[in-house]
């Protein structure tokens, strides 16, 4: 029997480190893992691909995929509707590669009722402190637009007692670490090696 992959979902508060730490994981293995491709109806940014960063589609195109359930999860941000196919994701996890949903906890919850075995990752800054001086180390964002994410970082942070893996991320190296961690555990469970070593296990057993 074939090796199925693992589904991650991954969450964080803006400017916790998130995004770097999963490209940095990718980088290791990127044929074993892949961070999957959300579908949106917001316009394409100086340098996005279709197909690569996002599956740029139409309003009514996202509206007919919702009412052929195609979405894992699906929400409307500042006007703009976002989701994850799950067609998609059981494809992939189905060829033996581990999938990362980089979404939201609202997004976690919708996941984990169709997929409960789908383990959570939380990334925590180590402070608010700390948080706020990334944010503002981006040079990015207005003092009102960091104040705002500060706010919802805080709302975002209280729910990470729903997911199975908190990781802190004070220093990147250990954090990386931590995660690789999690994804290496997570391929030695004993229902994943039942399934990738079967043949090998009834040799090992056979009388």
């Amino acid at each position: 029997m074939s090796k199925r992959g693992n589904l991650y979902i991954v969450s964080a508060p803006s400017g916790a480190g998130k995004s770097s730490l999963i490209s940095a994981l990718l980088k290791d293995k990127p044929a074993d893992m892949q961070v999957s491709v959300s579908h949106t109806t917001r316009n394409p940014r100086p340098g996005e691909e279709n197909g690569v960063h996002y599956h740029f589609v139409s309003v009514d195109q996202f509206k007919a995929l919702i009412d052929q359930n195609a979405f894992f999860e699906w929400a409307e941000v500042f006007g703009n509707f976002y989701g994850t196919s799950r067609l998609t994701v059981q494809d992939t996890l189905e060829r033996g590669i581990d999938v990362f949903l980089d979404i939201d906890w609202q997004g976690a919850q919708q996941v984990k009722k169709l997929m409960p075995e789908a383990q959570g990752i939380f990334i925590l800054p180590p402070s608010r402190e700390e948080l706020e001086r990334r944010l503002v180390g981006r040079g990015q964002d207005s003092a009102e637009v960091i104040a705002s994410r500060m706010a919802q970082a805080v709302s975002e942070m209280s729910h990470f007692n729903e997911y199975e893996y908190v990781i802190v991320n004070d220093n990147f190296d250990e954090a990386l670490a931590d995660l690789r961690a999690i994804i290496r555990a997570g391929r030695l469970t004993l229902a994943g090696q039942a399934r990738t070593h079967s043949d090998m296990l009834k040799g090992l057993l056979a009388d």
